[in-house]
């Protein structure tokens, strides 16, 4: 009985032997690692200076100046903008009575004819939002093709400030409608 158990585990011996081995040579010591040190070539050596054709060096060009298709779009957008904020501003006195005679809450009649007036007010204040969206982009695009951006940025800010009016009124309603 004795020999078979020897034969059976034969084989379960011999595997843990030779893995042993195995793992063995892997984990010499001979302490010929790389070093992990920065070499050399990796630092950091400053910049090369651009030479022009004298052999003086150069400064680097500034952004390009803007396209006139650009700015002739970015004022439409501009107008477009300024056309929705003045159908905003033709609906707000509406709005205000309509909200000032809201009722006491959502049971009357008139809180929702308040709420469609906030409403339409709010699609109006979104159409001056869509140029603004597009005055967005081409101001990223501007950046990204390294083009002059300030024209863009000074007609987007004109835009992002009738936005802000309207956001101003559309609190101030809200404040005022009944809960």
């Amino acid at each position: 009985m004795g020999m078979r158990m020897g034969r059976q585990y034969r084989p379960a011996i011999f595997a843990a032997l030779l893995g042993a081995f195995a793992v063995s040579g892997c984990a010499s010591g001979s302490g010929d690692y790389p070093s992990l040190a920065i070499r050399e070539a990796e630092r950091v050596q400053g910049t090369f200076p651009v030479e022009g054709a004298d052999g003086a060096a150069t400064t680097p060009a500034g952004p390009a100046p803007v396209d006139a298709s650009t700015l002739e779009k970015a004022a439409i957008w501009l107008d477009q903008a300024k056309a929705s904020h003045a159908r905003f501003l033709e609906a707000v006195p509406q709005a205000q009575r309509t909200v000032a005679n809201a009722g006491s809450g959502p049971d009357s009649t008139s809180w929702g004819s308040a709420q469609v007036a906030l409403a339409d007010l709010d699609s109006h204040r979104s159409d001056t939002a869509i140029a603004l969206g597009d005055l967005d982009l081409a101001y990223v695009d501007a950046t990204l093709s390294f083009v002059e951006r300030e024209q863009i940025g000074q007609i987007r800010e004109s835009v992002v400030a009738l936005i802000g009016e309207e956001d101003d009124v559309l609190a101030r309603l809200r404040g005022a409608m009944p809960q």
